[in-house]
């Protein structure tokens, strides 16, 4: 990891002098700042796109996870976007097309692990596999179904008696 901090710009200022070298430093720092700026503006966009399917979604009872990892993905695009460079911008862009951006989530939550802990218990699993395992196919509703005790809502009302 410490070695992106060092490898990274390097690329970038050789895509900088490189691109600068065939267009002239003037255009090269333009079209920099220019990327910077649309970016920006992209990304405020799709931001405010994934934030509305997220309110959506809460309205619906349903838990807005796409767009939470999407918001994620839209800070790393920002982030990205800022810094001077091509490479980074290229990157940058991809995490604002949201086709490529629930790709890109998709591959690293079926490559992670997923950790949790509730009340002192903690339990882990390879999020593709707990997914896969804790499928309900229409019509199954036996007992042998896993789903998990831990973290279970349990709705009620509560009255204080003094």
């Amino acid at each position: 990891m410490p070695l992106l901090f060092i490898v990274i710009p390097l690329i970038e200022l050789y895509f900088i002098i490189v691109v600068g070298g065939a267009i002239g430093a003037f255009w090269t720092v333009l079209l920099v700042v220019l990327t910077a700026i649309v970016g920006v503006h992209l990304l405020r966009t799709q931001g405010m796109s994934t934030l509305t399917r997220a309110q959506r979604n809460m309205a619906q009872g349903q838990i807005p996870a796409m767009e939470m990892m999407e918001g994620v993905a839209l800070a790393v695009a920002g982030v990205l976007l800022i810094t001077p460079g091509f490479l980074t911008d290229a990157i940058g862009f991809l995490c604002l097309i949201p086709a490529t951006r629930q790709a890109i989530i998709r591959y690293i939550l079926a490559r992670s692990s997923v950790q949790t802990g509730f009340g002192g218990q903690s339990s882990s699993w390879q999020s593709k596999e707990y997914y896969q395992q804790n499928q309900k196919k229409p019509g199954d509703e036996s007992s042998q179904t896993k789903t998990p005790k831990v973290g279970r809502t349990i709705e009620g009302e509560y009255r204080r008696e003094d």
